[in-house]
């Protein structure tokens, strides 16, 4: 078995923490409203579980089977003693194997499913196939068994290209595809052709992807799967029969995740009975409308309203919002945020939305590729309370809906205790790869700060940022045809991600990441005054380690980049390789090694460049990044950003010590609400530990 795929050993797990925000919260409604968002959020975790894999749901279900026929422990200490005493072969390290089996548990609970929500890589167990046959054999339990046999070769399986998220026609695994990836011959395998001419089907009928589920019934039949929790159609939105599209029928079919999507409704319709308003009102009542019908229209509606319920004291999200992990670039991952409001640092970010107007005519454009008007977002920071999803963010920065971003507005949510998330007790000491230790120390002392000061940045201006030149209906347009700067422009029926695909999603990460750095590093650094970063000599340090975490990342980014594909497995690290890289090639930062095996590579920064070259090159990038949006200039765009981000030998070379370096990711255990007898909603919070992760999901009942 490849080490590539195994499992994280020694991660840290990390309780996020939001008991004293949820406490605070004034009244028994607001915890009311709170506990049954979290309720409909939660059961959306089987929908998460089906677009990665085929086997994920049944290994959710062995996970939470084992548990139960373990009699429930509540520590690592007590799996392995009631594991233990079970066990006859006397010759297996009790300790040592069922340590492997939860660290399994453990990641793939934090991830919801066997692929990593950061990289799209398959990960399988440490433990080897046959300690965990023995362990199994031994619990002697019918559903243990029956499900451990059902998905025993899936798990093991490491097939270098099956180990990826992405076209099934290639090779490579995704859930979003139906039969695509289970065994039922070629001819059921989707083709990226076939995909697309499905998605080109659908936008002609005004039909928006994101809920849906593509399955090939022949070479010219498919059948589109939407989330609903009806089984039949009950709105226009859908047409009532088959569309023939070119040589191709596409059929409805009604009711996937069918009883999930109930009880997310029935959570729902609960929850309004504690609205704080009428927006809020408005907003659930579109949210069973989509969930309910399958209506992507709802949703979008839902969105609009949610824009307008400014500082609410308990925010909310959900729905089928990210594209990452679809190959096409436009089915959604299930999402459910349900967080309160961090009072203290609000006020930071309101102040940064005071002064957007003002920072946006720093920006390295031309005001013609900007709104006419920039509409201040609702920008807040946040406690997390709950965030259902394969992988927790640290801001967020939505609708994704260009037109409601546009003429209604977005939110910018920084997630505070996602930001300060470190683990209590930590299993071993922290080394930051690749920095001298001097580095180092004053890494630790002000990345909080500068990670702080970049998500800030890149949420509110840049995802808020930028105008789409488009042809709005026939002849009519929301930019003046007689500039010469409008080379090119987006059609009536053309959105960004239609247009920019599969690249889409890291091309504007990193043009968000761009816009932060760059307002960091140039003069006159309006953005620290804000921040409370008043020192000039602090404010050298906070722009010297936001670059610093930049560069770093871009160079960890290689473990998302497969070599034998060329392919990047997670758009945000696409996104910093291509800024790291610039900027190493600008002189900004530079590898400095002796060992032939690069075991002692070290990054080094010029101090003296940061406030001049580095400026003008990140500069140049952003502004080519953001002409190119802006004009549909998907050609010379997509060419552009494949260049930035190419890994050619120069950096690939440096893959192999990157991999043996990395270190595991925080597993972050969310906390449960629980509604008492006596009608008050209490929040249970867990231990960090492997188990403790388990726990929360086994009391999640979803």
């Amino acid at each position: 078995m490849s080490d590539v795929f195994l499992a994280d050993s020694g991660a840290p797990v990390v309780l996020l923490s939001a008991k004293k925000h949820f406490d605070a919260l004034p009244t028994d409604k607001e915890k009311k409203y709170a506990h049954f968002l979290s309720r409909a959020a939660h059961h959306g975790t089987r929908a998460i579980l089906r677009s990665v894999s085929p086997e994920s749901e049944d290994i959710y279900d062995l996970i939470l089977a084992i548990h139960k026929a373990l009699d429930s422990p509540s520590s690592n200490d007590k799996y392995i003693e009631r594991w233990g005493a079970k066990l006859k072969d006397q010759s297996l390290d009790t300790t040592d194997a069922v340590t492997k089996y939860l660290e399994y548990a453990s990641q793939f609970l934090s991830n919801v499913g066997n692929y990593k929500s950061f990289g799209d890589k398959k990960f399988v167990p440490r433990i080897p196939e046959s300690q965990l046959d023995t362990l199994i054999a031994q619990l002697n339990d019918a559903k243990v068994g029956s499900l451990y046999e059902k998905i025993k070769q899936p798990l093991y399986d490491s097939n270098e290209k099956k180990g990826l998220l992405g076209w099934p026609a290639q090779g490579h695994m995704s859930g979003y595809y139906p039969g695509s990836n289970e065994g039922k011959g070629t001819e059921k395998t989707i083709t990226k052709d076939e995909v697309e001419l499905v998605n080109a089907a659908l936008a002609t009928h005004g039909i928006m992807p994101e809920n849906t589920r593509v399955e090939k019934v022949d070479d010219k039949k498919f059948l589109v799967h939407v989330a609903s929790a009806l089984d039949e159609n009950t709105t226009s939105y859908y047409p009532k029969e088959p569309i023939t599209y070119e040589s191709a029928t596409i059929t409805f079919s009604f009711g996937d995740h069918k009883n999930e999507f109930k009880k997310i409704v029935e959570a729902l319709e609960e929850a309004s009975k504690y609205v704080a308003n009428d927006t809020q009102a408005k907003m659930l009542y579109y949210y069973i409308e989509s969930f309910k019908t399958g209506s992507m229209n709802a949703h979008k509606e839902s969105q609009v309203q949610w824009v307008k319920d400014l500082k609410p004291l308990v925010e909310s999200n959900i729905g089928f919002i990210e594209t990452y992990r679809d190959p096409s670039g436009v089915r959604g991952e299930w999402e459910g945020l349900i967080a309160m409001v961090n009072q203290d640092r609000t006020a930071k970010f309101s102040t940064l939305v005071e002064n957007a107007t003002t920072l946006i005519k720093h920006l390295p454009w031309d005001p013609f590729f900007e709104k006419d008007k920039f509409t201040p977002p609702d920008f807040t920071s946040l406690e997390v309370l709950t965030f259902a999803g394969s992988g927790v963010p640290a801001g967020i920065n939505i609708p994704n809906y260009d037109d409601v971003r546009l003429n209604v507005g977005f939110k910018n949510v920084s997630l505070g205790n996602v930001l300060s998330a470190n683990p209590k007790k930590p299993k071993k000491e922290e080394v930051i790869t690749f920095l001298s230790p001097e580095l180092q120390q004053k890494f630790r002392k002000w990345r909080d700060e500068a990670f702080e000061v970049q998500v800030g940045l890149h949420e509110l201006l840049g995802h808020g940022t930028g105008k789409l030149l488009q042809e709005t209906a026939p002849g009519k347009f929301n930019f003046d045809r007689s500039n010469k700067l409008a080379s090119s422009y987006y059609g009536p029926n053309d959105t960004w991600g239609s247009l920019f695909g599969t690249v889409a999603g890291s091309f504007e990460e990193c043009r968000a990441e761009l816009v932060a750095l760059y307002l960091i590093l140039k003069e006159p650094f309006e953005v620290f005054d804000i921040f409370g970063i008043k020192d000039s000599k602090d404010q050298e340090d906070v722009i010297l380690i936001a670059t610093v975490l930049m560069c770093r990342a871009g160079l960890l980014g290689l473990e998302f980049w497969d070599p034998a594909t060329k392919k990047w497995g997670q758009p945000h690290m696409q996104a910093r390789f291509g800024i790291f890289k610039s900027l190493h090639k600008a002189g900004i930062c530079d590898l400095k090694y002796k060992e032939e095996n690069f075991d002692d590579l070290e990054i080094v920064f010029d101090t003296s460049k940061l406030s001049t070259t580095a400026v003008d090159t990140l500069g140049e990038y952003l502004r080519n990044l953001h002409v190119f949006k802006s004009t549909g200039n998907v050609k010379e765009g997509q060419r552009y950003y494949n260049e930035q981000t190419e890994v050619t030998p120069e950096y690939s070379k440096f893959r192999d010590v990157v991999l043996a370096k990395k270190l595991p990711r925080k597993q972050l255990i969310q906390a449960n609400t629980v509604l008492t007898e006596s009608g008050s909603v209490e929040v249970k919070e867990y231990e960090e530990s492997e188990v403790g992760l388990i726990l929360s999901f086994v009391e999640r009942g979803v």
